[in-house]
């Protein structure tokens, strides 16, 4: 029989009914900075389109859920019929505090990993899947056991995603905000809460500059129920949309905000500044005592508006990818 001490005798296997209240209870004791809700589980995995319970490798211990490790590539496209067919993604891997120290989470995200090759993947990334990843990517603070464990298996961070924080207990938009509303204003640009007929602009906004997951994000959360007075929409002087600005798109969550785009011609003019301060002002209006997002780049042009509007960092995240040798 297996010495307990040192190697686990835990099975893995493909995910089974049955498994998602244990599945939940042991990723809230493994990552408690991190807990995650039945609900959540069952929004950001279970009811994917691209859930497929193989992918969801899942190690028990006689009746105990000890570990989990999600691989998930595209069964739908994200936009037209690209599937992606080399990528595979890792949104999350954990292992319950009592289990670890045996080998059972770089078995469990060995298994993940063959079953992604399996399948013609042979370009990984922790963990940036859309529309539903759980992180940005590895928080090493949190867990450098986790950072140590994907390193050794061939992840490579590909750059550094910040998550921030600013308080609005107080909240008043600028005066020089004010301003340059104004005065935008005042040259033909027009801020409001977009009409049902805006939405088609909204969209294609979205998705032809800014990603299709972004367009996919709004979509989602507006035929959920998202009101449309959680955003606020630009158009030029000659009446084409330039930006928006958001709140409330990402599980319902009303402090959570964005995302946020302007065209990349009409930057410097001050819009994207003015869409933000219009969204915290809606947010505070509401009662939020918050505004928080999970992704910018702490050194890049967004970064710097976030920081120069009260945001400060509350925690990075490391982006990581595995490609395949051989």
């Amino acid at each position: 029989m297996t010495d307990r001490t040192t190697t686990s005798r835990a099975e893995t296997r493909g995910f089974r009914a049955g498994d998602g209240p244990r599945l939940v209870e042991a990723w809230c004791r493994s990552a408690p900075a991190d807990p995650v809700t039945p609900e959540r589980f069952r929004s950001l995995v279970l009811l994917d389109a691209n859930f497929d319970p193989e992918g969801l490798r899942v190690a028990v211990d006689g009746d105990r859920l000890v570990g989990a490790a999600y691989a998930v590539r595209r069964l739908r496209p994200m936009a037209g019929t690209d599937l992606e067919p080399e990528q595979g993604w890792i949104p999350f891997f954990f292992v319950d505090p009592d289990a670890r120290g045996r080998g059972l989470g770089r078995r469990l995200l060995t298994d993940a990993l063959d079953w992604l090759h399996r399948h013609g993947r042979t370009r990984v990334d922790f963990s940036s899947y859309t529309p539903h990843y759980v992180f940005p990517g590895l928080d090493a603070e949190a867990y450098p056991e986790g950072a140590g464990l994907l390193e050794s298996l061939g992840f490579r961070t590909l750059y550094e995603a910040a998550a921030m924080d600013r308080g609005l207990v107080g909240y008043r938009v600028p005066e020089e905000v004010a301003r340059r509303l104004e005065g935008l204003t005042a040259r033909g640009y027009r801020f409001a809460t977009p009409s049902d007929d805006d939405l088609v602009d909204l969209l294609a906004l979205a998705g032809n500059h800014f990603g299709p997951d972004w367009a996919c994000t709004i979509r989602d959360c507006l035929a959920a129920g998202t009101p449309l007075d959680r955003i606020v929409a630009v158009r030029d002087p000659s009446g084409r949309m330039v930006g928006w600005a958001m709140h409330g798109a990402f599980e319902s969550v009303e402090e959570r905000f964005g995302p946020i785009g302007v065209l990349e011609e009409t930057r410097g003019t001050g819009l994207g500044e003015v869409l933000l301060h219009l969204v915290l002002e809606r947010m505070r209006a509401r009662r939020a005592h918050s505004a928080w997002f999970l992704w910018t780049g702490e050194r890049s042009p967004a970064g710097h508006l976030y920081r120069k509007s009260g945001f400060t960092t509350t925690r990075r995240f490391r982006v990581m990818r595995r490609e395949a040798t051989g």
